[in-house]
């Protein structure tokens, strides 16, 4: 009797940490209002509310966006769009190109990777490096890192081309706050 009132009671106390856990405010506090309404109105006008009619007029279907959410990763592949890619890994947070020639008669090749520190759209949240490739008339090649400006190009195109897509998605997502009305 005693360890199934002792299993039981560890039972308890693992949930409610559990439950505990999932209260935790992980936000800036001093960029949310004291206020709570005025807190609820900003997270649903921004779209990290939740409202039960919302979803439910939409005839239930889904949206599901997943990598296509993060701004960052979507203007990186709309920049290179023009590359053959070699290695794309969401998850991993790398896309790597093939080699890539803009003209077929050329000798050299450029191939470009492009590694993902943050998702936060910030100067040092991409790792981008680019290789080159010169082959002679006897196709004996040497490739080298470069460090010339289409490093810094791409990151502005990247960089400025994600801000878009953030103030597109923040437009999109913004809804205003109508508080619910009591009675009647």
């Amino acid at each position: 009797m005693f360890w199934k009132k002792a299993n039981f009671t560890i039972l308890f106390i693992i949930f409610f940490a559990f439950l505990l856990n999932s209260c935790a405010n992980r936000g800036d506090a001093r960029k949310s209002p004291p206020d709570p309404k005025e807190r609820v109105k900003r997270n649903i006008e921004e779209g990290r509310g939740f409202r039960l009619m919302d979803n439910i007029n939409k005839g239930g279907t889904r949206n599901f966006d997943f990598a296509s959410s993060n701004e960052l990763w979507r203007a990186s592949l709309d920049t290179i769009d023009f590359m053959p890619l070699a290695s794309v890994n969401y998850s991993g947070g790398i896309i790597v190109t093939d080699w890539y020639s803009a003209d077929q008669n050329s000798n050299q090749n450029v191939k470009i990777s492009i590694r993902f520190l943050t998702n936060e759209i910030r100067s040092d949240a991409l790792d981008i490096k680019v290789f080159k490739k010169i082959c002679n008339e006897l196709n004996k090649c040497t490739i080298s890192e470069s460090t010339g400006p289409l490093i810094k190009e791409l990151k502005r195109k990247i960089l400025k081309t994600a801000k878009i897509y953030e103030v597109q998605k923040k437009e999109k997502n913004f809804k205003p706050y109508d508080p619910p009305k009591l009675g009647n």
